[in-house]
């Protein structure tokens, strides 16, 4: 899914069960992926699809309703426009952005369940799971290793982590990352059965001027999110719900972001801006 996993258990089996699991939906939902169903899906514009491909996706939809369009997976397009500006650090042309921004709207998006069948209502439409997919896995991962009787293990895909009982007698200890300083922790989380997910400005990005470009886009505007956040990080019982509502509530912005993450159950988000670490 374009990330690294890492795992930690003090089991031997558990390696083989996590990673094999995670290997097997990496080949359903990774763009990355040519031959993967999302790959397939994206060239065809409609298609039939595995459970777990059509589940991740109604999951998603879901999430852009809650969000009110701050949570969108058609975003793939205009992903793919500021993908290659971030490493050339070259501003894309605005005609370019709009262009793509026709192609953007999960109302677009038409699920026959019957027939688990996938249907873009516009053509030339893409869907990138990139937000939502890694914490999916993690979570499955994590239901094998619960059913093969496996107590204590710590998931990691791309920051998207799950905390299986405990490490040893305590909790799992995780750190969040200063935005700034790559170095320096601002925190630490303990987590016993419980997920995390951050999302920041900081890994893939690009400053032109008193501006930060990032990864996160904004469906709606089509460019980088520009709202003062500069990290989410968000705990939740589920790595699914983590990994979507921290790009959520990072587009949504403070106050907006807030709102939405008290509509979820046993959920906290942790939210930076520049305000918070002055600067």
């Amino acid at each position: 899914m374009g990330t690294f996993v890492e795992m930690i258990s003090d089991d031997p089996r558990a390696a083989a069960i996590a990673f094999a699991e995670i290997k097997r939906l990496d080949n359903l939902l990774s763009k990355f992926n040519p031959r993967s169903e999302i790959s397939q899906l994206n060239q065809q514009g409609k298609l039939k699809v595995s459970p777990d491909t059509l589940e991740v996706i109604k999951v998603a939809l879901e999430f852009s309703k809650q969000s009110e369009g701050a949570f969108d997976i058609t975003v793939a397009p205009l992903v793919d426009i500021w993908k290659p500006a971030i490493k050339t650090r070259m501003m894309p042309k605005e005609k370019i952005i709009n262009a793509a921004k026709l192609l953007v709207g999960s109302e677009n998006i038409l699920i026959e369940e019957k027939s688990r069948t996938v249907k873009f209502l516009k053509k030339g439409m893409q869907i990138d799971l990139g937000g939502i997919a890694k914490g999916y896995a993690v979570d499955c991962a994590i239901k094998k290793l619960q059913q093969a009787g496996i107590k204590s293990c710590l998931v990691n895909a791309g920051g998207n982590m799950y905390g299986l009982g405990r490490n040893g007698t305590r909790p799992w200890k995780v750190g969040i990352r200063h935005p700034r300083r790559p170095n320096e922790m601002i925190g630490f989380i303990l987590l016993e059965d419980r997920a995390i997910a951050t999302s920041g400005d900081y890994e893939q990005y690009f400053d032109s001027g008193n501006r930060r470009f990032s990864h996160i886009i904004d469906p709606k505007t089509g460019y980088p999110v520009n709202n003062g956040v500069v990290a989410v990080t968000v705990i939740s019982s589920s790595a699914t719900i983590g990994d979507a509502l921290s790009t959520a509530v990072f587009v949504l912005g403070k106050e907006k972001g807030l709102r939405l993450a008290e509509r979820y159950k046993n959920t906290q988000a942790i939210i930076l801006t520049k305000e918070d670490l002055n600067f």
